[in-house]
């Protein structure tokens, strides 16, 4: 097979999507699938017409996602429509399909990716985001979960730790991405609470719910990203703060802390402050230091460095980051304002500029870029 062919038959093809109709983020995403199938059939069974081969195998991908997202719409559709939730209710079939591709022949990691795609309507880009990864790599493991699964009987349920991965993914993406899948991520959390009374369970329903919380000041007027310590805290939803709360008393008083729980504690502690300057940093630093027993994770980590930095001073929280990656997603931010709150303008000037061309979205960027026109400005000053 000729990879060179490949990669410049890609423009081509992108072109070709484009004009059918597709959006160019959609139309690259489609193409890395179809080129996936090239990859694993043409040496076997190369085509006559390649590109024409790629643009049939692209745009079915591309219309496969349409379909999957306008589901996924309708779905959030008819949730905005219900009324409050009803512990009594029937588990709905949407979360029977993220039990049945959670597969026991399937890694965890594979079967939360698979699900993301197939059921999620997440894109490939999206989910190696989420798990830092290159979107090619996470391509690969769609795939070859996709001929794991294939001829397999979806008779065997997976287990509820995959599918709380899953359901937190999602979240996070409709949360800070750019697909809004917060409400149907609570949803089917919500109907898990009913039929599992795992603690993780409700400590991920609690975390949804104090985040989600938030939402209405998350952003200004303008759509502008605002920073939590600079959100207007009157806009919080207090019932779902007091409903998340609530629960995660009581999965905390189970005592067998999880990481979900231990990140709802965090949000709970951040909406038990009437003002940012009432944030009780040590305590989060401490469950930060339960959540990095637990996970060893390194975005935890990232956080962490930032709650140590408020509690015991920026250099603290510099020191804190000496061992992490500095290409870990959001480390140049992090770094950046450390910098700058211990009065080093121009290095932190340079680092939010820097953390602005890798953000993973349009406010994101926008917000780390007008950070550093700020410090730039001032420096000129």
């Amino acid at each position: 097979m000729n990879e060179s062919l490949l990669r410049e038959l890609v423009p081509a093809v992108i072109g070709v999507l484009v004009r059918r109709g597709a959006d160019f983020a959609a139309a690259e995403d489609a193409v890395q699938e179809a080129l996936v199938e090239a990859v694993r059939g043409w040496p076997d069974n190369a085509p006559r017409d390649p590109k024409g081969w790629l643009v049939t195998v692209a745009w079915r991908k591309f219309l496969d996602a349409v379909r999957a997202d306008t589901s996924r719409r309708r779905r959030e559709e008819r949730v905005d429509a219900e009324p409050a939730p009803d512990p009594g209710r029937a588990v709905d079939d949407t979360l029977q399909l993220y039990f049945l591709c959670a597969h026991p022949s399937l890694t965890p990691a594979s079967a939360v990716a698979l699900t993301l795609r197939a059921v999620g309507g997440l894109t490939t880009r999206q989910i190696a985001q989420a798990y830092l990864v290159p979107e090619a790599t996470m391509a690969q493991r769609i795939s070859r979960a996709k001929r794991t699964v294939s001829g397999v009987r979806f008779d065997q349920p997976g287990d509820v730790a995959t599918v709380l991965r899953v359901l937190y993914l999602v979240f996070n993406e409709g949360y800070s991405g750019d697909v809004d899948l917060s409400a149907e991520a609570i949803r089917l959390t919500r109907q898990l609470a009913v039929r599992s009374h795992h603690e993780e369970v409700a400590g991920l329903l609690a975390l949804m719910l104090l985040h989600h919380a938030r939402r209405p000041a998350r952003t200004g007027p303008d759509g502008r990203l605002v920073p939590l310590a600079e959100q207007d805290r009157g806009l919080w939803d207090t019932r779902l703060i007091t409903e998340g709360i609530e629960v995660l008393q009581a999965a905390l008083a189970r005592d067998r802390l999880g990481e979900f729980q231990a990140q709802a504690a965090v949000a709970a502690l951040h909406a038990d402050a009437r003002t940012a300057e009432e944030t009780d940093w040590v305590q989060i630093v401490e469950w930060y230091d339960e959540l990095v027993r637990l996970t060893d994770n390194p975005v935890a980590r990232l956080n962490r460095a930032v709650a140590v930095g408020e509690a015991d001073g920026p250099r603290a929280g510099l020191a804190a980051l000496e061992d992490l990656d500095p290409s870990l997603p959001r480390h140049a931010a992090v770094t950046a304002y450390l910098h700058e709150r211990d009065g080093d303008a121009a290095t932190a000037a340079r680092l939010y500029a820097q953390a602005a061309r890798s953000a993973p979205n349009l406010p994101e960027r926008d917000h780390l870029t007008r950070q550093a026109a700020r410090l730039n400005a001032r420096l000129r000053g």
